[in-house]
């Protein structure tokens, strides 16, 4: 009984902490190189991006992001228990609360953040097969990554202009991470993701908080994976009958 309450504490604690760094995180973004247009191609005439070293210098950015990441690490705690998957989670949480807020106000995921965050979480899944042999963990974590990753690819390739790649490459660890944690971790935060996007970016549109045609995904995708980690489990087993 005194596991669940130890990792709760403990993944608040070292979430809260690690969420201090996120504005740290932000500034060392290198920004993106401008792409000159193709010869005759219309550019459509959009704000200057916000320049990431002013979103890490947002009054309060510090206090916001470890308050976030402590809500977020102490539910991944309560949830996981003292097990192995802490040791990926627990650093993907400030990373995406990095990724959130960049997201929500530039439209970016950069990939310099989603690539090393992508080898860190190959790694430490990894570790975390090494220590417990458990191939089927292991399978799932590759099957997350494909059915994530792969579903996300098939809808910028169809309509691009309504996703970005970013997203894409956002899926993937997603993928990884929720696969690992099980099939309705997976299932439930793909679907939720899904769900928050569709109806929280249209009532945000019709308040004018973002725009219709380009609003930022990623922040729906996170808070859907979070979905998924808290009742992704009992939900796929009420739906199977079990």
């Amino acid at each position: 009984m005194t596991e669940v309450p130890t990792a709760l504490f403990l993944s608040l604690g070292v979430c809260c902490a690690l969420g201090l760094l996120v504005p740290e995180l932000i500034r060392r973004i290198p920004e993106p190189v401008p792409v000159a247009p193709a010869p005759g191609e219309e550019t459509p005439e959009e704000p200057p991006k916000e320049r990431y070293a002013a979103i890490a210098e947002l009054p309060g950015l510090a206090t916001k992001a470890s308050l976030a990441s402590a809500a977020a690490g102490a539910l991944v705690g309560a949830e996981v228990g003292w097990d192995w998957p802490l040791l990926f989670l627990v650093p993907l949480v400030p990373i995406c609360v990095a990724l959130a807020v960049v997201d929500w106000r530039t439209r970016l995921l950069p990939t310099k953040v989603i690539a090393p965050t992508y080898l860190l979480t190959v790694v430490l899944v990894l570790v975390c097969f090494a220590a417990t042999r458990d191939t089927d963990d292991l399978v799932r974590a590759g099957l997350g990554w494909l059915v994530c990753g792969g579903s996300f690819f098939v809808l910028w390739f169809v309509h691009p202009r309504g996703l970005g790649y970013g997203d894409v490459r956002l899926a993937g660890v997603l993928g990884i991470a929720l696969g690992y944690l099980g099939w309705g971790e997976l299932l439930v935060g793909l679907y939720a993701g899904f769900l928050l996007g569709g109806v929280g970016g249209g009532l945000l549109s019709l308040l004018r908080v973002v725009e219709r045609r380009a609003f930022p995904f990623g922040p729906f995708m996170l808070v859907g994976a979070l979905v998924g980690i808290a009742v992704g489990d009992p939900v796929l087993r009420s739906l199977v009958g079990g």
